[in-house]
């Protein structure tokens, strides 16, 4: 539901990212790999030893995870430990030995080193048991970040995610990829394309639920991301996504997952106005930006 007036509300103002940096004691910079679990990947050179400095993407069990073992002596006593365990795992993966707060500011050459490490991750988790992989990025607090140090989550599953599933059996109800048909009418009427180069496309979607929401996709039909040679290209495109909205907004929280099934895809949440009741208890999201007016502003950021 596309509804401007509502951005004049009282009380409407935007939520801006915190100034306040935690570089003092951030455990994910290079040199504090003492201050994370033990690492379970890295990218780094040949011969580096585990958890210590010179790598250049590392990976490492969620201390606080939703999946998987590593947790308090409170939970492992109440079998909730084995229990989130049997369900999957979480892993944090840190994009930089650098402080940089947000994928934005990444190089390309980092940005196709993450995911690098996604890939071989997900080729792990899929050894191991565990088939699908939940890609995930929450920068600001009001994201659920809760450091500033750039970073992802990798969630394995033994089955898919709901959303995930619902959108593939919608797929398949309409007898065909919805998606494909949807970039194709994108691409032909460019109102809500951002930008588009090797052969992915940055767009508003039509039904955005928040203003500037974006989605990255291969415009080619494509299942499987942690295979794909596309996926670091889709990440650089992201990164300028959101750089393009710094330009716009500022610095915004932003939310962005990886669905991995049916047409792989990128979708981008800012959050700049605060989901509440009608959109949780009914599904109607109120938009007070036109897609199409986010797009042209995009493009000239």
């Amino acid at each position: 539901m596309i509804a401007p007036a509502r951005a004049r509300r009282p009380g409407a103002d935007r939520p801006q990212d915190e100034e306040r940096d935690d570089i003092a004691g951030c455990p994910f910079c290079e040199g504090r790999e003492s201050a994370t679990p033990p690492e379970s990947f890295a990218l780094g050179p040949p011969g580096r030893p585990a958890d210590a400095p010179g790598w250049r993407v590392r990976v490492v069990p969620n201390k606080f995870p939703a999946f998987g073992p590593w947790s308090d002596e409170g939970d492992r006593t109440t079998g909730l430990f084995a229990r989130r365990a049997a369900l999957g795992r979480q892993e944090v993966v840190i994009h930089s030995p650098r402080h940089v707060r947000t994928l934005a500011d990444l190089s390309v050459r980092e940005l196709e080193q993450v995911a690098e490490a996604w890939q071989a991750r997900a080729a792990a988790a899929r050894e191991q048991g565990f088939p699908c992989m939940q890609a995930l990025v929450n920068e600001g607090r009001a994201a659920g970040a809760s450091l500033q140090h750039t970073h992802s989550q990798l969630v394995w599953l033994q089955e898919e995610p709901p959303l995930v599933v619902q959108e593939r059996q919608t797929q398949e109800e309409q007898g065909g990829c919805v998606l494909c048909r949807v970039l194709a009418e994108e691409v032909e009427q460019r109102i809500r394309v951002v930008a588009e180069r090797d052969g992915l496309i940055l767009l508003c979607p039509f039904a955005g639920r928040q203003p500037y929401e974006l989605l990255i996709a291969p415009l080619e039909c494509e299942s499987d991301p942690f295979t794909s040679s596309a996926l670091g290209s889709a990440l650089v495109l992201a990164a300028e996504g959101l750089r393009r909205l710094r330009v716009a907004e500022g610095s915004v929280p932003v939310n962005m997952w990886l669905h991995a099934s049916g047409h792989w895809h990128f979708e981008v949440m800012p959050r700049l106005t605060i989901v509440a009741g009608l959109e949780l208890g009914s599904g109607y999201f109120l938009n007070t930006l036109a897609p199409e007016s986010a797009a042209g502003v995009l493009r000239e950021s």
